[in-house]
């Protein structure tokens, strides 16, 4: 991935090492999400982590082999226990300049999407942390993984992910750590366009089955929204060679909720999902890095996932 010759963002906030105060716990929304009506584009407003972080939180924490408790619950017991151990020194400044170029490149590939739209792009901020983090939608740790939160329209990411994604996921790449990161932007895409909100305010009223498919849709949507980015990146300068999109495909796949069920109880329950399959996430990435339009990652619409 040819990333040193791009521009860096201005939108990092750097907190390693400022530890995370004590945020009162997860805050998180009464009612959850649900589906929403349509594609409609109202601005977003406060929105928490809700179910999908809660659900993720626990995901995350059985396959790492954490109480996922010690999780939602800040100020108790040593909260280095669970932070995992990432790249130092000269490694953590080159993955910092490395995030820092790919939020650039989502900058701008998201600024000509939202002009074909007629709208202005708003640039989320990206927050590095090391270990545990406050943030608008609660106290987080590392283990957690990348999130984005809505409230603050904020990513927030802990460098020693990559590691993890490389080690334990086995998805190594400097494109595979793109991917997660424009993941996440994709979030943020789906916020600004009012998406969030809308899911926010329907899912309240559905089952668990249902309203975690539709957790399922918005997460999909957010790695086409990852393949847009690639492809309008890769257009614009020539990010990509050879081996790259197989790293992103390979990050899709090895998260992807039958195969972090399987590794972390030993069987898959689908109806659990929250993220989709790792087929699902891989064909959905795919169709945005296609296409490069917006319009072809209407997940909520689309008949089969």
């Amino acid at each position: 991935m040819r990333w040193r010759g791009g521009r860096r963002s201005s939108n990092i906030e750097d907190q390693r090492g400022m530890g995370g105060g004590l945020g009162g716990g997860m805050r998180f929304p009464g009612g959850g999400m649900r589906f929403p009506g349509g594609a409609g584009m109202p601005r977003g407003g406060k929105a928490g982590l809700g179910g999908f972080g809660l659900i993720a939180v626990v995901v995350i924490a059985l396959l790492f082999g954490f109480d996922p408790s010690q999780l939602l619950q800040p100020g108790s017991g040593d909260r280095s226990a669970s932070v995992p151990q990432g790249p130092t020194g000269a490694a953590e400044e080159e993955l910092k300049d490395f995030v820092s170029a790919v939020l650039a490149d989502t900058e701008d590939a998201w600024r000509e999407q939202f002009r074909t739209l007629g709208a202005t792009y708003e640039e989320p901020r990206l927050v590095l942390f090391s270990g545990a983090v406050d943030s608008a939608c609660g106290y987080a740790q590392s283990a957690m993984g990348p999130f984005y939160c809505p409230g603050d329209r904020k990513v927030y990411l802990d460098l020693s992910f990559f590691d993890e994604l490389a080690q334990r996921f086995q998805a190594p790449g400097d494109f595979a750590g793109a991917y997660v990161v424009a993941h996440e932007v994709g979030h943020h895409v789906q916020n600004i366009l009012g998406i969030m909100d809308k899911v926010n305010q329907a899912r309240s009223s559905m089952s668990e089955v249902d309203a975690n498919a539709v957790s399922v849709r918005v997460e999909l949507q957010a790695d086409c929204f990852a393949g847009v980015w690639a492809n309008n990146a890769d257009r614009a300068r020539d990010l990509l060679e050879a081996g790259d999109v197989e790293e992103g495909l390979a990050a899709a796949a090895a998260i992807g909720d039958d195969r972090l069920q399987r590794q972390g109880q030993g069987y898959v329950v689908p109806d659990s999902f929250t993220h989709g399959s790792s087929e699902q996430r891989v064909r959905w990435f795919q169709r945005g890095f296609s296409s490069g339009k917006i319009d072809d990652c209407d997940t909520f619409n689309a008949s089969q996932l």
